[in-house]
């Protein structure tokens, strides 16, 4: 199944089967100079196709981790990782990341940063650029389509590579520390579009980050793992209504509910982030 630009759509049960994300039984092990290091040990996990999964955990935890194995940059030590049903045994190309810096490159513009992808991915030029507009429009980069990233703040330049990572459509997007490098008005607005964004295009989100509020105003369920050798301490339901709105949200009585029982999990201060 196609859509009328010729790109996919972010999930299709024609062609996929089974959980979007299916981690088993993995472990992460890491030779060094002076010892062998245990990233990841006995790590579980099931994220639903259109889910909104958030990890959060302390540095050094195996949380960047988890989301290479889910990309195929890296391989499990032991255990099975795979994308609806398929086994991953390299780079996947129907996965969309996004990294803590936007990496764009200085000298093309906001659209032709984006169209990046279509020119890797050997997308078909007329329906990429049609997808890329879309996506500015989504995002609230239309009349920025020309500039160039020193042109753009911090948010817009995270805007551009969210729209490109979301280009091909993926039935999955990565996404790690993606607001980290943000001030904090910046990043709450950034977490209100994606949640926005999320529900429009009902991709699958896992997002790596050390925030704890923001892990629990995005996600429908928050992983919290533990220090090295990292494994899943928990997993938290978010019950919020799927209306979020930033204020009111952060006052509902469910979301004291989930922050505090995740900074009893990772021991945080209660002014913790």
């Amino acid at each position: 199944m196609r859509t009328g630009n010729g790109i996919a759509p972010p999930y299709d049960p024609e062609v996929t089967t089974g959980a979007a994300v299916e981690i088993d039984d993995v472990e992460v092990r890491f030779r060094t100079r002076k010892q062998d290091v245990t990233a990841l040990r006995e790590v579980s996990l099931r994220v639903e196709p259109g889910e909104f999964v958030a990890i959060v955990g302390a540095s050094g935890c195996g949380k960047s981790t988890l989301l290479k194995l889910v990309s195929g940059l890296l391989s499990p030590s032991s255990g099975r990782v795979r994308l609806h049903g398929q086994d991953v045994r390299g780079p996947r190309r129907d996965i969309g990341y996004v990294f803590q810096r936007a990496a764009l490159l200085e000298w093309r513009t906001a659209r032709r940063n984006i169209l990046l992808q279509a020119e890797m991915r050997r997308m078909p030029k007329e329906g990429a650029r049609e997808r890329a507009d879309e996506l500015m429009a989504m995002t609230g980069l239309t009349g920025f389509e020309d500039a160039y990233p020193h042109e753009l703040s911090g948010g817009m330049q995270q805007r551009v590579a969210l729209c490109r990572a979301l280009l091909h459509q993926p039935p999955v997007l990565l996404m790690d520390e993606p607001f980290g490098a943000l001030d904090a008005l910046t990043r709450e607005q950034m977490n209100v579009e994606l949640r926005r964004i999320w529900r429009e295009t009902g991709t699958t989100v896992l997002l790596v980050t050390h925030s704890i509020a923001e892990a629990v105003y995005l996600a429908d369920r928050v992983i919290v793992m533990t220090p090295r050798p990292g494994t899943v301490a928990e997993i938290i339901p978010v019950a919020l209504p799927a209306e979020r709105k930033y204020g009111e949200t952060m006052a509902e009585p469910e979301f004291a509910r989930a922050t505090g029982r995740i900074r009893d999990l990772l021991g945080a201060a209660p002014g913790a982030e």
